[in-house]
């Protein structure tokens, strides 16, 4: 196997700071492809003004986003233009395969997101990426054990797609028993956020008594499905600055990047980042598992966007969460709707297990294929 400078091997373009007056959301222009974008294959923002064509995103481009999280993701949407702190990644084929290196690189930019110290985001530059030193096969090799992955990522798309049903199943359950959150067809009383619950923020920076609690970072809050994952125990992380507690009671809400939605319904005691916010309801006006599904609603998300996007870096503040207004059906009718979402969710359970195991197989046979390992003339199964 060859190794070989990621930069020797790859076009890279950096994506360029549109002027923000040009931007609109009534799809004027061309969709621009921001950071929030990545993995989605769409964009709720437009540019109209001039551009180079050097900046444009085609369908099956690759792009990694250089803030926050570091990922890859293969654009599936429509022609786009490159904004700002993402940058699109072309292979060079007589080297790698495209679809090699989109397999290679999520492994490689985890080790430099693991390696990135910060204060409030962590950034990416162009240079890291070409500095990644990678072990090539030959181009025969490269493909068949694309082949393999291939196969095993679509296995675990159809199951993620099962997954969503359920997801779609409990998003008609609520429109049919309360309605659409934006019109309030139901006519139901509209309250402040502090008729539902208050913002928990019971600060610890001494962590004597708290070495086995789990520690809960925002990256530990999988997006949309709020699934806790990855987490370790505090003594593990060495944490040095002050966290908060929260218990089974409260519903973690990361505050950084909302539109990331992550919303967590923990049923463990632990201490969380401070970029989150532990929310403890009150059980006399609403249940947990439904005021987390307001949280997690696209009606919550367009009045989070929409202030958060005042600032360089996301995020929602106290004053700003506790502003939020919505809908208050009878508590009876929120216990229903929780019971029906909790049957659901054990359905969701036991798909879990089955994407968990599919995952770590998926993820076993990466670490094999690239470290020269996996046997791509013997028939690989997940």
């Amino acid at each position: 196997m060859t190794i070989i400078k990621i930069g020797d091997i790859t076009q890279i373009t950096s994506g360029y700071a549109f002027q923000s007056k040009c931007f609109n959301e009534e799809g004027k222009g061309i969709p621009l492809i921001r950071i929030r974008d990545v993995g989605k294959n769409e964009s709720k923002t437009y540019y109209k003004g001039d551009y180079s064509e050097e900046y444009i995103v085609k369908k099956g481009d690759f792009l990694i986003s250089m803030d926050g999280e570091f990922k890859i993701a293969q654009w599936k949407g429509k022609i786009g233009l490159l904004n700002q702190r993402v940058c699109k990644i072309e292979a060079n084929e007589h080297f790698i395969d495209s679809k090699y290196m989109y397999y290679l690189l999520p492994r490689e930019l985890q080790k430099i997101e693991d390696a990135t110290s910060f204060v409030t985001v962590k950034h990416l530059s162009i240079k890291q990426i070409k500095d990644i030193e990678v072990s090539l096969p030959p181009m025969e090799e490269q493909k068949k054990i694309v082949a393999i992955l291939d196969k095993i990522q679509a296995l675990i798309e159809k199951r993620k797609e099962a997954i969503a049903k359920l997801d779609e199943l409990i998003q008609a359950v609520f429109l049919d028993m309360f309605g659409d959150l934006s019109i309030n067809p139901k006519g139901w009383c509209i309250r402040e956020f502090s008729y539902f619950a208050k913002i928990d923020t019971n600060m610890i920076k001494d962590f004597t008594e708290y070495g086995n609690y789990p520690h809960i970072g925002i990256d530990n809050i999988e997006k949309n499905t709020g699934r806790l994952i990855h987490y370790k125990r505090v003594e593990e992380d060495r944490l040095t600055s002050g966290k908060y507690i929260f218990t089974e009671e409260h519903i973690i809400y990361s505050k950084i990047r909302p539109y990331l939605n992550k919303v967590a319904l923990p049923n463990i005691k632990g201490l969380c980042s401070a970029d989150a916010y532990p929310i403890l309801i009150n059980k006399e006006n609403t249940n947990r598992y439904f005021f987390a599904y307001i949280l997690r609603s696209k009606y919550f998300l367009d009045y989070v966007e929409k202030l958060s996007n005042r600032t360089n870096i996301p995020k929602v503040n106290k004053k700003q969460l506790e502003g939020f207004c919505c809908i208050a059906p009878p508590i009876q009718l929120q216990d229903e709707f929780a019971n029906i979402v909790l049957n659901i969710e054990a359905n969701k359970v036991k798909l879990d297990k089955s994407l968990y195991k599919m995952e770590d197989n998926f993820n076993s046979l990466l670490q094999k294929a690239f470290k020269g390992e996996l046997k791509v003339n013997t028939e690989t199964t997940a």
